[in-house]
């Protein structure tokens, strides 16, 4: 037997602590594969409304307006969640992120992510 779990056998104390740090340590390491499993096909369809500003690809028209396609999955999710909780502020951009579910957001990410881009002239 391991001479920290005999240690904290031998202190409740210890032994609470130690159970505290593993429990804490699962969470944190199996909590991405808790939550929901991102479906870019879902996300391609409630990318509807996106289009208006960031183009039907996520590829925006507008100066103003950052381009999605591309993004890393999970930068694109920080973005959504920060707009959503008033983190980041924009006019628009908060208002629609209040409507987003963590799925939405998750489901929109993985379709962004997943749009493929290459450098103008490049084929």
């Amino acid at each position: 037997m391991p001479a920290t779990v005999s240690r904290a056998r031998r202190n409740p104390s210890r032994l609470r602590r130690t159970t505290t740090r593993v429990a804490s340590s699962l969470l944190v390491v199996l909590a991405p594969v808790a939550s929901h499993a991102a479906d870019a096909q879902a996300g391609h369809v409630k990318a509807a409304a996106c289009a208006v500003c960031h183009g039907p690809l996520g590829i925006s028209q507008q100066p103003d307006v950052p381009h999605l396609a591309g993004q890393p999955e999970m930068y694109v999710a920080e973005q959504l969640k920060a707009y959503r909780s008033g983190k980041r502020v924009h006019e628009v951009m908060g208002v629609v992120a209040k409507g987003l579910s963590d799925a939405d957001i998750a489901d929109l990410a993985a379709w962004f992510a997943t749009i493929e881009v290459r450098p103008a002239g490049k084929n």
